[in-house]
């Protein structure tokens, strides 16, 4: 059994994931790994990314990586190397995980690969077949073959549901009744249909003022502290979420809109669509994930899906209302 405090070193040799309340008796190289840097320093990156100011989803990319653990643990314990890549996913994510994605050509795959292949010099594993298992070109639990809901993407949507509420089944429950069908995760119709709910409360999260508000305006302070030249692709990609916000506290160009937004998130306000005026911020969503599970080896279908598929791409402009000290987040406009 594990200790009554769950770490995340697996000092006892055990990994217990309390959301999944799976118990991996960790290997040697995960053991090794889980002291790495680039494993540790995932967990002082949010999972939810800017969203972690302004929600109360604030657990970090290393527990989501250790739930993806968990999950390939429990389906296929004896895979050493699916276990491996579960485990390294997420190495690349910048800080804020995808909020900062694209900015200073950054991109998360690709940092990860060259991640993965520099622990492989000091960790015995293959880097090459890491990234394929990771990618989809061999075949494992990690990657459905023809498409459907992955073990990543189920472990993203149960710990965001239950950090917010909207699960209605306790996940370990859930858990012990889904099955694998081709690498996709596949359920009974009823436990099909809640994945699906919660598939489509994610996107919609994604989309609210809560979430949107925060990542627009990191982006833009990121991104003027990256091009003032104070701070470099490379610092970028190394960064935690705490020292990157040191940087932007510490930058004259940045300071006092990163505090507004630290200390006062419900003063911004957000409108769907393009605006224009004095220090409006724009961000566009293009992308959501609603991969679903099937029923029996079917895909599913589920209108949302298509309507928030079909609204894409979401553009929103963010501005500063530094005269209300006593508005609320909530305000959000729809312009034409």
């Amino acid at each position: 059994m594990h200790d009554d405090a769950v770490d995340t070193l697996g000092h006892d040799g055990v990994w217990f994931d309390p959301l999944w309340r799976v118990e991996v008796a960790l290997t040697p190289v995960e053991r090794a790994l889980l002291t790495s840097w680039p494993l540790r320093r995932l967990a002082f990156i949010a999972h939810a990314g800017a969203a972690s100011i302004t929600t109360v989803q604030t657990y970090s990319r290393l527990e989501h990586s250790l739930g993806v653990l968990a999950l390939v643990a429990h389906f296929a314990p004896d895979d050493a190397d699916a276990r491996l890549a579960a485990l390294l996913h997420d190495v690349g994510h910048l800080p804020y995980s995808h909020t900062l994605e694209g900015i200073a050509g950054l991109d998360h795959h690709t940092l990860g690969r060259a991640t993965v292949r520099a622990l492989a010099e000091e960790h015995p594993i293959d880097p090459d077949r890491l990234i394929a298992l990771d990618e989809g070109t061999v075949p494992s639990v990690l990657t459905p073959a023809r498409g459907g809901l992955k073990l990543d993407h189920l472990d993203s949507f149960l710990r965001s549901g239950q950090a917010h509420g909207r699960t209605t089944t306790p996940p370990h429950a859930l858990l012990r009744r889904l099955r694998l069908f081709d690498g996709a995760v596949d359920a009974d119709p009823e436990d099909a249909a809640e994945l699906v709910d919660l598939a489509v409360r994610e996107a919609r999260a994604q989309r609210s003022t809560a979430n949107l508000v925060p990542v627009t305006v990191l982006r833009a302070l990121v991104a003027r502290t990256v091009a003032r030249g104070l701070l470099d692709a490379a610092g970028l990609a190394a960064a935690t979420d705490d020292e990157l916000w040191a940087v932007l506290a510490a930058d004259p160009a940045t300071a006092e809109e990163a505090r507004l937004l630290r200390r006062h998130p419900e003063r911004w306000r957000m409108h769907v669509g393009r605006t224009s005026g004095t220090g409006v911020h724009r961000h566009v969503v293009r992308r959501s994930y609603l991969d679903l599970p099937t029923v029996a080896g079917r895909r599913q279908h589920d209108p949302r899906v298509d309507a928030l598929q079909a609204s894409l791409p979401f553009e929103v402009s963010v501005r500063p209302d530094r005269h209300d000290a006593g508005g609320t987040m909530g305000s959000c406009a729809r312009t034409s």
